[in-house]
């Protein structure tokens, strides 16, 4: 706790790819950019919380309304464990990710309030600690509790959820050189409706073909060794349901498989389609011929190519 009491905190909270092909809703890891800004102020003679302004992406679309805010409700959840629920504080949102995009829009505006909120206090919860409340201030945007998008962007790196309904959040190394590409097509996809389309019946060896995944997954992270991340990077579980939801996805897909990438899937609920690649080089390389291949289907993207994000978010400004 630094006991600095401030007026006014600024903060960026970063993009995230969740599932990671093999683990859905228990693994995850962040990226540089995009991202969201968020503001928090005090404001002297107002009581309670309030949004001041939403820009960027959500600005015609995000509710104003606390308890209706991803935002909003985590960091109204944060004070009331606080005991400040009655201090005057005001949010600014803005939005610098697209909306349903699949790169944890929702998640990020969430980590982004905690953390700007409890700075705003003089920091008396540990980044750990927040992760609670951003978790349920996700909530509200997709209806289930799993941190696979808030954590990663809230602390960074490569984050294995053993158990959401715990919050039991381990964090993996990060092979040498690894690096991503993430492709965001003009499509948009809910989390909810991505949800819809999964049946709730897996198969006995679909099960154990991704348990097997996930496993060796875990281990070429801890042994650095991209040739087995590149074998696992196979889901047989989720993909083969969503797919649908992604016109050109088999195109794109084998487009980035081409250009060298270790592994390539859907991005969370998608829309948005990642590949993971050993070199800057070949992440621009994969992510230009992914790009590529939705042109060939009339559709527009962007790029974006990071390594993994170790940080999560961070302070921009205090005063």
């Amino acid at each position: 706790m630094s006991n600095t009491i401030y007026q006014e905190v600024k903060v960026f909270a970063p993009a995230t790819v969740a599932n990671v092909s093999v683990g859905f809703d228990v693994l995850g890891f962040a990226i540089d950019r995009p991202g969201d800004e968020i503001v928090a102020r005090r404001i002297d003679g107002q009581q309670g919380l309030s949004i001041k302004i939403i820009t960027g992406t959500g600005d015609k679309k995000l509710p104003y309304t606390i308890e209706k805010n991803t935002a909003g409700y985590a960091a109204a959840q944060l004070l009331r464990h606080l005991g400040q629920e009655a201090l005057g504080i005001e949010l600014e949102i803005h939005k610098k990710m697209p909306f349903g995009s699949g790169m944890g829009s929702s998640a990020a505006s969430a980590a982004g309030a905690v953390v700007a909120v409890n700075e705003l206090l003089g920091a008396p919860l540990s980044r750990e600690s927040l992760l609670y409340f951003a978790v349920e201030g996700e909530q509200v945007a997709d209806g289930a509790f799993h941190a696979d998008n808030v954590g990663p962007s809230l602390l960074g790196g490569i984050l294995l959820i053993r158990s959401n309904q715990d919050l039991d959040v381990h964090r993996l190394p990060v092979p040498e050189g690894l690096q991503i590409a993430v492709v965001h097509p003009e499509i948009e996809i809910l989390t909810k409706d991505a949800r819809a389309v999964l049946g709730d019946q897996v198969a006995l060896s679909t099960a154990i073909a991704q348990s097997g995944n996930l496993a060796s997954f875990v281990a070429a992270l801890f042994t650095n060794d991209l040739m087995l991340l590149s074998r696992s990077l196979q889901d047989v579980m989720v993909e083969p349901q969503r797919k649908q939801l992604i016109k050109g996805f088999d195109d794109v897909q084998s487009a980035a498989l081409k250009s060298g990438a270790l592994g390539c899937g859907i991005s969370g609920a998608g829309p948005s389609i990642f590949c993971l690649c050993d070199s800057g080089y070949l992440a621009q390389s994969a992510g230009q011929a992914m790009q590529q291949a939705f042109a060939s289907h009339s559709i527009e993207s962007q790029l974006y190519v990071s390594p993994i994000n170790q940080q999560g978010v961070i302070v921009l400004s205090k005063s």
